[in-house]
């Protein structure tokens, strides 16, 4: 037997990667390198502890509630623990804002970075054992290195960001990210506990036939969006909903299709975090080809003016998101 066949290449691993392609970053200096290893780490171990889910006492919820008023799951305040420590340990951090927490917390004065992640997103779904994943964004800092961390720090627009990605822990376990070069996706192999590159240069296809919405608030909807939705019934596209924000997101970006969390006739201001949610998932699909609005305008150039701002969030590919603002606009 040739020994190409049973000796086949696994491929790139990531810190690899992240050496190979450090040029492309843009304050190359190490911090940032160092950072997507540290929120890497974290995901691994994230990751272990879901996969326990039903066999030790972490599901379920807690009489806690996190900064948006829900009720926290086990595995919520689990996963924050763990990227909080991995980003405090690296020390490149000197902040973080997280969904678990009212307020961002500071980690290291010397840190030039600011981190903004939902540690754990879609945990509502766990204990129903379906796909959830981590969003996060990194931020560099206005201030001086060394000083308390300021608001101008914290309250940034999406284009600033340098880096943004998510981990979806599912049937295998993918980190995608961008670091403003493109987006890659690295899967999991446990057995080596390592990410290798699976994924080169992801785009998303420029039109698609899926659409994610909550169908059980369309009597919420405001005409434009059920217009929209009437619209994606019309062309036989097929209805693809989990209710996690990140398997949703990873699905059609592979596939082509929208996601819409909009606002409605209770929420005007839609659901979705701003910061740690909405802007980390447009950076990446700008850099894969799609577009990301709030059913106007672009998601990125809004100016937060609150930690936990939300925002409604239309994404996906640039056809279908460009078809549904249009109606939007339509008075």
């Amino acid at each position: 037997m040739e020994e190409s066949r049973i000796a086949t290449p696994i491929g790139t691993t990531l810190d690899r990667f992240i050496k190979n392609n450090q040029e492309n970053f843009k304050y190359a200096t190490g911090e940032l390198s160092q950072l997507l290893r540290d929120i890497a780490l974290a995901s691994k171990v994230v990751n272990r502890e879901v996969s326990k889910a039903g066999l030790v006492d972490i599901i379920g919820t807690l009489e806690a509630h996190n900064s948006g008023g829900e009720q926290q799951k086990k595995l919520d305040v689990l996963a924050n623990i763990r990227f909080t420590r991995a980003l405090k340990k690296g020390g490149e951090a000197c902040a973080l804002i997280s969904e678990e927490n009212d307020s961002y917390e500071e980690l290291n004065r010397d840190g030039k970075y600011i981190i903004a992640i939902d540690p754990l997103d879609g945990s509502s779904n766990i204990d129903v054992n379906v796909s959830v994943g981590t969003i996060f964004s990194i931020y560099r800092r206005k201030t001086e290195v060394g000083t308390p961390v300021q608001e101008i720090d914290i309250l940034q627009k999406g284009t600033e960001q340098v880096a943004a990605g998510y981990v979806l822990y599912g049937a295998s376990t993918m980190l995608v990210f961008t670091t403003g070069h493109g987006v890659n996706g690295f899967t999991y192999e446990q057995s080596l506990g390592e990410y290798f590159l699976s994924n080169a240069d992801i785009k998303i296809p420029k039109d698609g036939s899926i659409y994610s919405i909550n169908e059980g608030l369309s009597k919420d909807f405001l005409p434009s969006v059920a217009s929209y939705i009437d619209w994606c019934k019309e062309q036989s596209f097929n209805a693809r909903y989990v209710g996690s924000l990140v398997a949703d997101f990873h699905r059609n970006m592979l596939k082509g299709g929208i996601y819409i969390y909009p606002a409605t006739t209770k929420k005007a201001e839609g659901k979705l975090r701003l910061i740690y949610e909405c802007n980390p998932l447009s950076f990446i699909t700008e850099q894969a080809g799609g577009l990301a609005t709030d059913g106007n305008g672009r998601i990125m150039e809004i100016q937060p003016t609150t930690l936990h701002q939300r925002s409604p969030f239309y994404v996906g590919s640039e056809k279908l998101v460009e078809r549904a603002n249009a109606g939007s606009k339509v008075k």
